[in-house]
């Protein structure tokens, strides 16, 4: 079982890329993982459906074949940490990869959303990109710890 997180562009603030770096690394302990960057799409005179479009082929491009997916989505379904980390441990029992895919700044396309086999929530309200990143990268490393029953998660 691997983790994959498939996420449109690099963090740009280095503060934030820094705190990112420090999650994945620190999930990286417990779940092997990788990170596929794919390019933003410009979009200077394109809609932002294009944009969306684009971007979600790249995305889906990145998936391994055969793992779950699962698009980060403000209108997926909420999980609690205890919950998320029992999905992890089933695909993990299971031998499965999961990939996860965040989308760009105009969001994931339709075509992304009907790739996944689920959709989660990472918050109630609609996270920049890079934020999205950081908070999936802390939940990843909180199952970790859920998962070894270590003292991180309270």
């Amino acid at each position: 079982m691997r983790l994959v997180v498939a996420v449109v562009g690099k963090p740009r603030d280095r503060h934030l890329a820094a705190a990112i770096d420090e999650y994945e690394t620190r999930a990286a302990r417990y779940w092997p993982l990788a990170v596929a960057e794919v390019r933003e799409v410009s979009a200077r005179g394109m809609s932002p459906a294009e944009t969306r479009r684009r971007e979600g082929e790249r995305l889906l491009e990145r998936l391994p074949a055969g793992a779950m997916v699962l698009a980060c989505d403000e209108r997926g379904e909420r999980l609690t940490s205890s919950e998320f980390a029992g999905l992890l441990v089933q695909a993990r029992d299971a031998a499965r990869d999961v990939a996860f895919i965040v989308g760009g700044a105009h969001g994931l396309d339709d075509t992304v959303r009907r790739a996944a086999a689920r959709s989660l929530q990472l918050a109630p309200w609609t996270l920049p990109h890079e934020l999205a990143r950081l908070v999936l990268a802390e939940q990843l490393y909180r199952a970790g710890t859920i998962a070894r029953g270590e003292p991180y998660h309270k």
